[in-house]
């Protein structure tokens, strides 16, 4: 087996992120739980479980989706909130850098267009966030992983 075949890639959000997510879903928690025992008003009840809500699950996803991205000789899998999905390399169409600018600012990412085995086509995209990397640099080494 050659060390191209043997090659193994993996792209995750950054832990320290996750770490913060999670901190700031308790803290979200406590929030809403302060004001449902001191009476505040319903309104503020509600903003506040669900912020609780959304930062938890955003945490979850961080954390149950890891690794965001492994890349071998057999594809690309993709982690998910319930299930990992593979991707084999002749079902990749295509693997790309978007890059756009928003605000004064230029940020990228990485674009895979799949198709799944019943014909439908996949648009895949991850940022910085997702992969703890920049897009500008995963994707030459997706190219590299890639049998010609």
């Amino acid at each position: 087996m050659s060390d191209h075949e043997s090659a193994v890639r993996t792209y995750s959000p950054a832990a320290g992120l996750v770490i913060v997510g999670w901190t700031a879903a308790v803290a979200a928690t406590a929030w809403c739980v302060l004001l449902t025992t001191s009476g505040a008003d319903p309104a503020g009840r509600l903003l506040a479980g669900c912020a609780a809500l959304g930062i938890a699950v955003a945490a979850l996803y961080g954390t149950r989706a890891r690794p965001r991205l492994r890349v071998d000789a057999d594809g690309l899998t993709v982690g998910g909130l319930l299930r990992a999905r593979h991707h084999p390399w002749p079902l990749v169409q295509g693997v790309r850098v978007l890059r756009t600018r928003r605000f004064g600012r230029e940020s990228s990412l990485l674009e895979v267009d799949t198709v799944t085995a019943d014909g439908d086509e996949r648009l895949l995209l991850f940022g910085r966030l997702d992969l703890g990397a920049d897009p500008e640099d995963v994707a030459p080494e997706l190219m590299d992983l890639r049998p010609h």
